[in-house]
């Protein structure tokens, strides 16, 4: 009896929460991949922001790996502000290396996550990483 009330509050309680505070998320997304004319590459990224709220600051850290899986350098990108509710293109330069030599940009840390009028918090837990490019993006 006592599992089935804990059920059954559990399930009151997921029942309670809206569904668009549930489904309250930040997605980063590796949309396409282009060599600049320097022979670099220019990666153009899509932050939709999902959740209630404004981000003033919102920057990543990213390891960029070479196809032999070492580390070529590590990357500091700014993708603020991302508006509540809407998708923002960023293009940011990976420069020194051509997109062709990419195989993976790792996220090892977003050292500003920042809501609008509050104070910065951790992001990880919100944030969902996808790519449409042959480089992976993750975490």
């Amino acid at each position: 009896m006592r599992r089935f009330m804990i059920a059954a509050l559990a399930t009151a309680c997921a029942l309670a929460i809206p569904a668009h505070a549930q489904d309250a998320r930040i997605t980063v997304e590796l949309n396409k991949l282009e060599a600049s004319e320097t022979g670099s590459c220019r990666a153009f990224f899509l932050f939709k922001n999902g959740t209630e709220q404004t981000f003033e600051g919102f920057e990543l850290s990213i390891a960029v790996l070479d196809t032999d899986g070492v580390i070529n350098r590590l990357l500091s990108i700014d993708a603020a502000p991302l508006p509540v509710q809407r998708t923002t293109l960023k293009l940011f330069e990976i420069p020194e290396i051509s997109c062709d030599r990419l195989s993976e940009l790792i996220v090892h840390d977003i050292p500003a996550c920042k809501p609008e009028n509050a104070d910065p918090t951790d992001c990880y837990g919100l944030v969902d990483w996808n790519s449409r490019t042959d480089v992976r993006l993750g975490q």
